[in-house]
């Protein structure tokens, strides 16, 4: 099971003290990941040395082997990690919301717009392509709340593209280590002083999370996204 303390310190952690603990998850996700990652850059190198034996170019091809071999181990590892990562927050209430704020861009992101008790929960992001809905929690009960908060929207929002998405694995769901490109993807349709417009609109939309009765469950909190390794 992935060590969801080290993946939420990753932010506040130094450099190398965080590259050790996105290793630490990377190998608790993927055994093989860390091996593959290692051989594909000695593979590099050794084919670069190879040929510069053969061709006589040894002191020239040996440096541009060691740099082409790094180049594609922090391609590999940054492609794991950013796979453990969201499997580190997959399944956590607000998982999807933590990808949502972790997106690249002029995004304008409202965990919890809409909720019940029983914590099935809407996201909102505000950015070029529109407005973006994203519900978490049992399908049904999901889709009655995004119909909601889409009629609430459209009243302010005249004309402007709204999209709707369920965080899943369930057919027509996507799943969290999908759902950024997803949105992220979305053709352009508002200019920026639209988006400011429309951002400002969309504030006088009270939120209708309700909170559950008695204790709050255990572990419901929002987990954060750790940063992408480069």
């Amino acid at each position: 099971m992935v060590d969801q303390y080290s993946a939420e310190d990753l932010q506040n952690a130094g450099r190398l003290k965080q590259i050790r603990m996105v290793a630490k998850l990377v190998n608790q996700q993927d055994k093989r990941a860390l091996p593959i990652t290692v051989g594909s850059a000695v593979g590099i190198i050794v084919v670069f040395v190879l040929i510069g034996l053969f061709t006589g170019l040894l002191p020239i091809l040996i440096p541009i082997g060691v740099l082409f071999g790094v180049i594609a181990a922090m391609i590999l590892f940054g492609r794991f990690a950013q796979r453990a990562q969201y499997a580190a927050i997959d399944g956590q209430l607000g998982a999807a919301a933590a990808v949502l704020q972790s997106m690249p861009g002029d995004w304008t992101v409202t965990p919890g717009v809409a909720g019940n008790r029983t914590m099935d929960v809407v996201h909102r992001a505000v950015g070029r392509a529109g407005v973006v809905l994203v519900g978490e929690g049992v399908p049904s009960r999901v889709t009655a709340l995004l119909v909601n908060e889409r009629k609430k929207t459209e009243r302010v929002a005249h004309g402007v593209p709204v999209h709707e998405f369920q965080v899943g694995t369930g057919e027509g769901q996507i799943p969290v280590n999908k759902l950024q490109r997803k949105v992220t993807t979305l053709p352009r349709a508002l200019k920026p002083p639209a988006v400011a417009d429309l951002n400002y609109r969309l504030k006088a939309l009270q939120p209708t999370m309700q909170m559950p009765k008695g204790p709050m469950p255990k572990g419901a909190r929002m987990p954060k996204m750790p940063k992408q390794q480069r």
